[in-house]
């Protein structure tokens, strides 16, 4: 035995000396034990004569906290103390945790939903979670969150009650249907008319929302407070910062703590008088976002007053949304307009109706770019044309180009335009079909990633069609790429920059224009990093079948015919009787303004 062990060992020894020494059983602690031995033969003895022992209970002491007895007599004494207790409600699809205390539901599980760690799906748990009404009761500001209620339950509602005094009582009352993602809720104040101060309740409701996705800096990208009036349309606060907002415009219908693809909402059915919304940004690990909604409810003294209400736990799938009613659907952020009809109004009914063969995601969004490129396709066309005709033009550009001289360039542009008439070439074909396709692209930047049934499907390497796919993670923050590669979107850059190379053969670009366009895939290859592979994936797609219409069309194009077309143009008497359009007045207008200017 070494020296080390043995000192360890003789260490131990005399703590435990000295644990039997001091805090061994005393003996006054030895007469108590033998003492409760004595009693329990006793007891043990008159039960074999068949008498029944009297014990007393000390249970309820030990639980009951000391209790200042004035407030036990002031408003709401006999709720301000008690013992924490669950009552649970389940259905097909949610799982809720009410607490007699605050008689508040703490905890909500989203059934057939998991994690994408594969955990059960909880909305929020815990005492982070707050809800309950402020009002003045006999002088004193009561909290409804602190009062301990008496819960009664009977099939799928369960009855919270907190007792003022006799016949004097705030009630809820929850109501779960059948296979339903709604909760009913009713507040009911009964006996308080000259009781409760003032003609506005206060009603409050604070969370935290816990990380479910993949991506925090997703989850926080489309994460927000959401609500409506009852008049107006639904808004929402900042996804991206810190912000409070006073809501006064009018009744509030409802407000919502949205979630990247869940939310949980209340909606009023009379409304709210007016209210405040708030959002903060938490940085402890795993919380998304903190939200805090104060909202009024009118109080008009009534024996009875009641508040019908009901709450939304579940998905942000748009059609489970909209069978809700109250526009709820309008959570989730299909775009600005007019991005927002376009994926309403024709991507979402063709996806969806694609959607009922039961093909995986992957062939879907498939089917649908190819769809989407053949009712693009007579721009496609036009838009090569228009480049196939600068091509051809280039030569004689550039010999005005060294006539004029390029200290001149308005001359330049000038005779430029003269060119273009005579050749009958408009120098925009080539922009404005691609200008009119740019809004459907830029519908799936917001379509894709609000879209809930890509949400845990897989397709080949790529796990999660809702987030990104980790081609390479290096477990550090690299700079302008985060901390991992996608794959899909490498392939989706490449395949940008390969189809700007051909795109610059077909239209002739020199100089900057050149370059230009290669400088973006590489900007989008920082910024789609981190979005969802769905996303990506399409725009893969999209390049591959573009790359594959311009072959097409470059078969179907002969520059020689072309070229033979512009000289017939060019051939052809001019009509200086022909009006010009609006758009040629004014660009030959300030062609000569510019030259006068100059000279």
């Amino acid at each position: 035995m070494d020296r080390n062990t043995f000192t360890g060992l003789f260490l131990i020894m005399i703590i435990l000396a000295g644990s039997f020494y001091f805090f061994g059983p005393k003996d006054a602690e030895i007469k108590k034990e033998n003492a409760r031995i004595d009693s329990i033969k006793r007891a043990d003895s008159l039960k074999n004569a068949g008498i029944k022992p009297v014990l007393k209970d000390t249970t309820a002491v030990a639980s009951t906290p000391t209790v200042d007895s004035l407030a036990l007599k002031g408003p709401f004494g006999s709720a301000i103390t008690g013992t924490d207790a669950k009552t649970v409600l389940e259905n097909e699809k949610l799982l809720i945790n009410l607490s007699n205390k605050g008689g508040r539901i703490i905890s909500v599980e989203v059934k057939g939903q998991k994690t994408y760690a594969g955990k059960p799906l909880i909305l929020f748990d815990g005492n982070a979670n707050k809800f309950g009404l402020t009002l003045n009761a006999a002088g004193k500001v009561i909290n409804t969150n602190d009062l301990y209620f008496t819960p009664t339950k009977a099939g799928n509602t369960v009855t919270m009650r907190a007792n003022y005094g006799a016949n004097a009582y705030v009630e809820y009352v929850y109501d779960l249907k059948a296979a339903s993602n709604k909760v009913g809720f009713n507040i009911n104040l009964v006996g308080l008319q000259q009781v409760i101060a003032g003609n506005n309740i206060s009603l409050n409701w604070q969370t935290i929302l816990l990380q479910q996705e993949k991506s925090l800096e997703s989850e926080h990208r489309y994460s927000a407070p959401y609500y409506k009036y009852v008049d107006g349309d639904v808004d929402h606060l900042s996804v991206s910062k810190d912000e409070k907002e006073d809501l006064g415009k009018g009744k509030i219908q409802w407000f919502s703590f949205k979630q990247h693809f869940f939310s949980a909402t209340l909606i009023s059915k009379d409304g709210f008088e007016k209210g405040s919304l708030e959002v903060k940004i938490p940085t402890a690990p795993g919380q998304v976002k903190f939200y805090d909604a104060n909202m009024q409810l009118p109080y008009t003294h009534l024996a009875n007053q009641a508040y019908s209400m009901e709450f939304y736990f579940g998905t942000n799938k748009f059609s489970a949304l909209k069978d809700q009613g109250y526009d709820l659907e309008k959570q989730v952020d299909l775009g600005y307009w007019p991005l927002k009809y376009i994926n309403r109004f024709i991507v979402l009914p063709v996806f969806n109706f694609l959607n009922n063969f039961g093909w995986n995601f992957g062939l879907i969004i498939l089917v649908l770019t190819i769809l989407l490129k053949v009712a693009l396709s007579p721009l496609t066309y036009k838009s090569y044309l228009s480049m196939a005709k600068m091509r051809v033009l280039k030569p004689e550009m550039d010999e005005i180009k060294a006539k004029v001289g390029e200290d001149n360039p308005t001359l330049v542009q000038q005779e430029y335009l003269k060119l273009y008439k005579k050749a009958g070439v408009n120098p925009l074909g080539g922009c404005l079909p691609m200008v009119l396709q740019l809004p459907l692209v830029m519908a799936f930047f917001f379509f894709f990633p609000n879209l809930f049934e890509l949400r845990g499907e897989s397709f080949l390497w790529m796990k999660d069609l809702s987030t990104y796919d980790e081609f390479i993670k290096f477990g550090f923050k690299v700079p302008f790429i985060g901390d991992h590669l996608s794959l899909m979107c490498v392939l989706m850059t490449v395949s940008t920059l390969i189809m700007t190379y051909f795109n610059n053969q077909v239209s002739g670009a020199t100089g900057q224009m050149k370059y230009i366009g290669y400088i973006m895939p590489i900007i989008f290859l920082g910024v789609l990093n981190s979005y969802p592979a769905g996303l990506n994936y399409y725009y893969f797609l999209a390049n591959l079948m573009t790359f594959g219409q311009q072959f097409l069309i470059r078969k179907m194009v002969d520059d020689d015919k072309i070229h033979a077309l512009i000289q017939q143009n060019k051939a052809r008497p001019a009509d200086e009787k022909k009006k010009k359009s609006k758009f040629q007045q004014r660009l030959d207008d300030y062609m000569r303004q510019q030259q006068q200017a100059k000279k």
